[in-house]
């Protein structure tokens, strides 16, 4: 039996079509309220954005699921982990200003913060897992301890992943800095020909693995914790990867944290992707390029599996927009075509879909039922 999509479009001509309304139907569609026990503490995982970023979810959409929360009895708090790179969400302190300049504070939402890996990522539990690649997983504490938990994702692309959903949400967004290690595998090299010893791999590598000596980058591959900010960050693509043998692992490691993220509450989760704002990056980039294609709408799923392949599809069925990233020269830019395999030849995103089936994740099998 194939998993249920819910689907709300964005055409409104009245208060009882916005998107507050439309989450509210969403949310009883996919049966979330009946998960939600009178005091059951709910983690509602969301993605603050990094500063400069400006395309992560709005916090009056995040403010609408708390009221359903609370008004089906669940006590919401609105969640996040710090970073495994630096930036503006690399530790508890900078991570709550980041999420309070955002916009995210409890006079907006309703709902207090909780950053769930602690101060600086101490809050662990380890979870036992059937994977290929990791067995026992690295958790937030908070979010193995949360009695039940809503994930709201923006869903958009991603350099190493391909794009972004909830699936990521829960792998990368769950984890603790050293489970975060765990799923960051692919290491990386320094083309000597293309690079021209700028240093912006050096300053925003967290580890100092990148290093320039004259006019020449290196990466210390000992050092180097495979998080890919050299690679986003240098403006001459000098930072190169095995995106064959690579990246199937990484995929494959992120996908079993996912399954890590949700053990123990599998029939208390909830799942809402928007279809909004969707950039060629991840929110943990700190700028935000135009969208790839014209705002689609809002997906809700008990299944991340479904509804990341659902929200695959629309995206592809779209065609893109003028001026973007996804260059209309490329054959992806038409509707059918794959816009994030086109955006980014080198990744592989369907793995995290058709391994997160056969895990136990979820099903590709899905039927969209639009609201």
């Amino acid at each position: 039996m194939p998993s249920q999509v819910y689907f709300a479009n964005l055409r409104a001509r009245s208060a009882s079509d916005n998107k507050i309304a439309k989450l509210g139907r969403l949310f009883a569609a996919a049966g979330f309220g009946a998960f939600l026990a009178p005091g059951r503490l709910t983690a509602i995982k969301v993605h603050f954005g990094e500063s400069g970023n400006d395309t992560f979810l709005s916090p009056v959409l995040a403010a609408a699921v708390v009221d359903q929360v609370k008004q089906a009895g669940g006590k919401p708090f609105l969640t996040d982990t710090n970073t495994l790179y630096g930036g503006s969400r690399h530790n508890a302190v900078d991570h709550l200003t980041t999420a309070l300049r955002h916009g995210f504070g409890m006079e907006v939402t309703g709902a207090p913060l909780i950053i769930a890996d602690g101060l600086l990522g101490e809050c662990q539990a380890e979870v036992e897992i059937p994977g290929r690649r990791i067995t026992r997983a690295r958790v937030a504490g908070t979010i193995v301890r949360a009695e039940a938990m809503l994930v709201l994702s923006h869903f958009k692309g991603h350099e190493l992943a391909g794009f972004g959903g909830a699936i990521k949400n829960l792998a990368m967004g769950c984890a603790t800095g050293a489970g975060k290690r765990d799923q960051h595998s692919p290491r990386f090299t320094v083309n000597a020909e293309t690079c021209i010893g700028c240093g912006e791999c050096e300053s925003v590598c967290p580890e100092d693995a990148a290093r320039v000596d004259g006019d020449r980058a290196s990466i210390d591959k000992d050092r180097c914790i495979g998080c890919g900010e050299c690679y986003i960050h240098c403006p001459q693509k000098a930072v190169e990867i095995d995106w064959r043998t690579e990246v199937p692992v990484f995929m494959e490691r992120m996908t079993e944290y996912a399954l890590a993220a949700v053990q123990g509450k599998q029939d208390r989760l909830g799942f809402v992707n928007f279809l909004l704002n969707v950039t060629p990056d991840c929110d943990c980039c700190s700028w935000s390029d135009a969208p790839l294609v014209p705002d689609i709408g809002i997906l809700a799923s008990t299944d991340p599996v479904a509804l990341d392949a659902a929200c695959l599809d629309l995206v592809n069925r779209t065609a893109a927009l003028p001026g973007t990233h996804l260059h209309r020269s490329s054959a992806a830019w038409q509707p059918g075509a794959d816009k994030f395999t086109g955006l980014w030849g080198h990744t592989q995103g369907r793995i995290q879909l058709e391994y997160g089936q056969e895990l136990g994740l979820g099903s590709l099998d899905y039927e969209l039922v639009t609201i």
